[in-house]
């Protein structure tokens, strides 16, 4: 228990600081709202209704999410990788090969469906 007591200690320092934080701007700020301070700010555009079910994205969008989420998880793997790279020997270079080539077949299949270009 004594290992995690530090741990302990920042996380109880930390939500003690963002409780303290709200709690004083709700008393200290100001409070004189008025019809255009509740309106939401969209970079100075008027907003534009919705359908209610939220309307539909186009797949670009969940193309370029994929590839974000790909390019991490090789991130995470790489990392230890490059680290143990030297006891790994042939084994890990064969193995890292395999699994930069998978990564690449997802880039490629992004790239080929358009997902790189924007109009």
């Amino acid at each position: 228990m004594n290992a995690y007591a530090p741990i302990l200690v920042l996380g109880a320092l930390g939500a003690g600081f963002a409780i303290f934080s709200v709690v004083m701007a709700s008393i200290v700020g100001p409070k004189r709202y008025n019809r255009a301070k509740l309106e939401a700010y969209e970079c100075g555009i008027e907003p534009t209704p919705h359908p209610a079910g939220g309307g539909r994205f186009p797949i670009k969008y969940y193309l370029t999410a994929m590839l974000f989420i790909v390019f991490d998880i090789e991130i995470v793997f790489l990392y230890p990788w490059a680290v143990t790279f030297d006891s790994l020997g042939m084994f890990g270079l064969v193995e890292m090969l395999l699994f930069v080539l998978t990564v690449f077949v997802a880039y490629a299949y992004v790239w080929r469906r358009g997902g790189l270009e924007w109009d």
